[in-house]
């Protein structure tokens, strides 16, 4: 048996990763803990995250990360998990990979609450910034889902690894994944590399900076 099989079974879950997506996952939890997520307001869903203790990552970080921005903004950039400053701070996308990703957006005319709002697929920081783990993703999905329900967006901006491969349920690269759209819930999504990595891959800023005129195209189609 795999190790991801392992986890899901202590969760109390069928194995099923090679079959159904993380929210297909996220819902079996969901209905498994008796919560509706999918039906909370704002101020519920800020009170649910904030006493999460789903996962073992509450335990050893200190405070959750919600997301930060214009509740109803057309421009939904999702991260992957909060690192050492977010974890510090409260808010997702700060230090160098925050001033980045903050030029990023202001060389197409955005900025952070400018009908921009940030988020990320976990809330709380992963031990040394290691990368999620399965059932970290499945417990804490449903609050990402519930935030893209809320804020109805016109785009979706993924960035990194683990925000694209999740919300796209693929194990497909973002180099095969730039420069198309995608679908989730019937929201327009654009796959483009974390300001962290292109921190350590400074080539690869061209590339985001085509990512990012191609999603003003799109958005601007729509």
């Amino acid at each position: 048996m795999s190790r991801r099989d392992e986890v899901l079974r202590e969760m109390g879950l069928s194995p099923v990763w090679r079959l159904r997506s993380f929210e297909a996952v996220a819902e079996q939890v969901q209905e498994r803990k008796g919560e509706s997520i999918q039906d909370m307001d704002w101020t519920q869903l800020k009170a649910k995250v904030a006493g999460c203790t789903d996962c073992k990552l509450r335990a050893g970080c200190q405070q959750t990360v919600f997301g930060i921005g214009d509740e109803k903004a057309d421009w939904l950039l999702v991260g992957e998990a909060p690192g050492s400053e977010e974890d510090r701070l409260g808010e997702p996308f700060v230090g160098q990979a925050g001033k980045l990703l903050d030029n990023m957006l202001a060389s197409i005319s955005l900025g952070r609450g400018r009908n921009v709002y940030i988020a990320n697929v976990l809330k709380c920081r992963p031990p040394g910034n290691r990368n999620p783990e399965p059932d970290e993703v499945a417990k804490c999905l449903p609050h990402l889902l519930r935030q893209i329900g809320l804020i109805q967006p016109k785009l979706i901006l993924a960035m990194g690894r683990f925000a694209v491969q999740t919300l796209l349920n693929t194990g497909a690269t973002i180099a095969s994944l730039r420069g198309k759209v995608h679908q989730v819930h019937g929201v327009p999504l654009i796959v483009t590399y974390h300001p962290a990595y292109l921190l350590r891959n400074l080539p690869d800023k061209a590339k985001a900076w085509a990512d990012l005129v191609f999603a003003r195209k799109t958005i601007a189609g729509l």
